[in-house]
């Protein structure tokens, strides 16, 4: 009898483990380097971050890219419309009497600081620069504004220069475009913020989202390895393309070590602070970093520009009605939390 209850016993035992386990599953593995590559970052999106366990550490398979403390991934997506408009609407009035300028800042990759430096960077250096009559909208993907900025993409794109197409005066105000992020060699650029399945744009995507409105001015810059591949897409009468590379040269100053581009500093923080001439800027920058890859004995990145009929007198006229003011300093963007660090002459 003993026995038989013995035996009884160790196979109720190992029924309820087997229940146990089928109930646990282990955790994912994380890539070494918490990132992984661009490609595995558009085919394999991380999972969105859990909430904390009970002991107050986070959860194993929580995402590097997604702050736990952030809304779900979900509600940054429901609440994207609402924060396009709430953007819009904090421009301020459009200035009577002259050409204005319009900003759109677009930094696409969340997983690297230093496209969300460059475009809070370019918030600042605009405005503060420029004074009035001039207006920035910032799109960006990052962990440490995915509740202060509308996110970098397709979508928002069009919906913010929507906006903006009501508020300008299409005719007159000239609209600048600055995108900052990595660029394919197939003339795409990266728009990536883990988890998010965000739409990728081209070349001839932007030159499309573009024709469809009414500006009749534009700047476009695009600061992306390969970048030059985007002007046949976008040159015409009132635009003026600048890029970082030509359409088979990649681009410098990327990556997680880095807190600027090299086209970033050399045309946004050093040229943009000499001078006011978007044109006379490129080519001081373009200058100057070409010196900074003869020295680190680079293949030359060689950013080209292309100036459509008309625009380089609309942005003289718009020239004439400015002061410009003191340089701004660059600062890396400060992380949530942090407070922000004030502007000092550069």
């Amino acid at each position: 009898m003993r026995i038989a209850l013995t035996a009884l016993l160790a196979f109720a035992a190992g029924v309820l483990l087997m229940l146990g386990l089928a109930h646990y599953a282990p955790p994912p593995a994380k890539p070494a380097d918490g990132h992984g590559s661009v490609a595995e970052a558009r085919s394999a999106p991380a999972p969105a971050a859990t909430a904390a366990g009970d002991d107050g550490s986070d959860s194993a398979d929580s995402a590097d890219n997604w702050p736990n403390k952030a809304p779900s991934p979900e509600q940054v997506m429901y609440g994207q419309r609402d924060m396009v408009q709430k953007a819009l609407a904090a421009l301020g009035p459009r200035t009577a009497g002259r050409p204005n300028l319009y900003v759109l800042a677009f930094g696409a990759d969340g997983g690297e600081d230093v496209f969300r430096n460059e475009a809070e960077y370019a918030a600042k250096l605009f405005p503060e620069r420029f004074g009035a009559g001039t207006h920035v909208l910032v799109l960006e993907n990052n962990p440490n504004s995915l509740e202060r900025r509308p996110l970098a993409t397709w979508s928002n794109l069009e919906a913010a220069l929507d906006g903006l197409a009501d508020v300008m005066k299409p005719d007159e105000d000239i609209l600048l475009v600055y995108l900052t992020t990595h660029g394919g060699e197939d003339h795409s650029l990266l728009v990536d913020m883990d988890p998010l399945p965000l739409d990728q744009i081209g070349a001839p995507d932007l030159g499309d989202i573009l024709k469809k409105r009414p500006f009749k001015w534009k700047v476009v810059v695009v600061n992306a390895c390969y970048s030059g591949g985007f002007v046949p897409a976008l040159r015409g009468a009132g635009t003026l393309v600048l890029t970082a590379a030509r359409a088979d040269r990649s681009s410098f100053g990327c990556g997680s070590d880095s807190d600027i581009t090299y086209f970033g500093r050399a045309w946004l923080v050093d040229a943009l602070n000499r001078t006011p001439d978007f044109m006379e800027a490129f080519r001081q920058a373009s200058g100057e970093i070409a010196q900074w890859e003869q020295k680190d004995k680079l293949t030359p990145s060689e950013p080209q520009m292309d100036v459509g009929a008309g625009i380089a007198n609309q942005l003289a006229l718009w020239r004439r009605h400015i002061t410009p003011g003191p340089a701004v300093t660059f600062k890396p963007a400060p992380s949530s939390g942090a407070p922000t660090a004030p502007t000092a002459p550069h």
